[in-house]
């Protein structure tokens, strides 16, 4: 572990854990990130800490040289798997990261957010751009390492152990709950 310290005005991130996407995981982890997901929710929950749900419905317009995925997509695509309550902040994105096009900046601000804790699917797509973006805005970034995967596994170390440490700290879920009762 890294996470030294979770500021006071901590947010919970969770990013695309949607049953379109999660169905693609489920050889990489997926029930764990679930259940440590969970773990976060309840550990943010009994603290009286925001919660943002993010899911996906789009692609952002520009080409690229690997093919989206075409045809209609299924109508529960983009439900959330760890159902929203009414206090919680949901998201939806039309591009990889939470913040390009959305409130999601403006919902943290008004809330006094300094730190934000993400987790979710895909490591090295929803979760880094999202962390990229909340470090570029300022906030304090700190990733719940088992709490993340990818359908990549190598994509998912290398943005473990090379991009989210410029970017920020890293823990474990529990590690980071327990920072949750020291927070300043």
């Amino acid at each position: 572990m890294t996470a030294t310290t979770l500021d006071r005005d901590t947010a919970l991130i969770l990013i695309d854990l949607q049953k379109g996407i999660t169905a693609f995981a489920a050889d990489f982890g997926i029930d764990q990130v679930l259940a440590n997901a969970e773990q976060l929710i309840a550990a943010f929950r009994e603290r009286g800490l925001p919660i943002v749900q993010v899911n996906v419905t789009g692609g952002a317009p520009g080409r690229t040289e690997r093919a989206a995925r075409g045809g209609e997509l299924p109508a529960d695509w983009a439900e959330l798997v760890l159902p929203a309550e009414e206090d919680d902040i949901t998201v939806t994105k039309q591009t990889w990261g939470a913040f390009h096009a959305t409130d999601l900046d403006a919902e943290l601000r008004r809330r006094g957010i300094t730190q934000v804790v993400l987790g979710g699917v895909a490591t090295s797509v929803g979760v880094e751009s999202t962390a990229r973006s909340a470090y570029e805005h300022g906030y304090n970034v700190t990733i719940a390492t088992d709490a993340v995967t990818d359908l990549d596994p190598v994509s998912h170390e290398h943005s473990l152990n090379r991009i989210f440490p410029k970017l920020g700290e890293t823990g474990s879920t529990a590690e980071l709950i327990a920072l949750l009762d020291q927070r300043g």
